[in-house]
């Protein structure tokens, strides 16, 4: 059996009980970042082998984590925060096992875009995930204008390096139009702010947080 067990995306007490059970389980744990996932387990005194699965050995780990698995072991799928297969390489390693019949379930849990959404006020009943936004200034652009023709919420992530960029382009493209950018979900320093991408801009030079970002728009 493959597990996709969801893991906290700040605050270590959002395990669920049935995925410290799963957890405790299982065969093998494979881990987007396996140091990262240890000190979760270490804090549930959980003591199972770990594995390595991330982006740049996603195709020859999947093949290895199938042959795993053919064998009649179970594994864990965890990514570093949050639900696997999205935006992280769990995707090939689901997609590989129902290629091949392997049974598997998901253990739910947080995920940061949801939070997200929810927090941000945002009408939820119909929504758009844009995943990450294009590095690149021009491309970026691009991206926003089509998005800004869509009819519903849209969610996005950004880094704390092109955080700036991306709200100047918003205000290029958005103008006056609330936002909300969340920041730090589910820890002490939780923090969403629901104003133009003007003064969020400013808010977000002045205090120069640093993580991962989730934007409604």
């Amino acid at each position: 059996m493959l597990y996709i067990v969801a893991t906290p995306i700040g605050n270590l007490k959002d395990i669920t009980l049935r995925a410290m059970e799963v957890l405790r389980s299982v065969d093998l744990i494979a881990c987007e970042d396996t140091r990262h996932t240890k000190i979760l387990l270490n804090h549930y005194a959980i003591h199972k082998p770990t594995t390595s699965f991330y982006q740049h050995n996603r195709f020859t780990k999947a093949e290895y984590l199938l042959g795993f698995l053919k064998e009649g072991k179970d594994i864990a799928l965890v990514s570093d925060a949050g639900t696997p297969g999205i935006l992280d390489p769990g995707y090939n390693l689901i997609n590989l096992a129902i290629r091949n019949n392997i049974a598997m379930t998901l253990i739910p849990g947080p995920s940061a875009l949801i939070n997200a959404l929810v927090l941000s006020g945002k009408p939820a009943h119909e929504f758009y995930f844009a995943g990450f936004l294009p590095p690149k200034r021009k491309a970026r652009q691009n991206k926003l204008q089509e998005l800004f023709r869509l009819k519903c919420t849209v969610i996005c992530y950004e880094s704390s390096h092109r955080i700036l960029a991306s709200l100047e382009d918003m205000e290029e493209i958005f103008g006056a139009k609330e936002i909300a950018v969340a920041r730090e979900l589910t820890k002490k320093f939780e923090e969403v702010t629901r104003a133009s991408p003007r003064v969020i801009l400013e808010k977000i030079r002045v205090a120069r947080p640093r993580g991962e970002f989730v934007i409604a728009i």
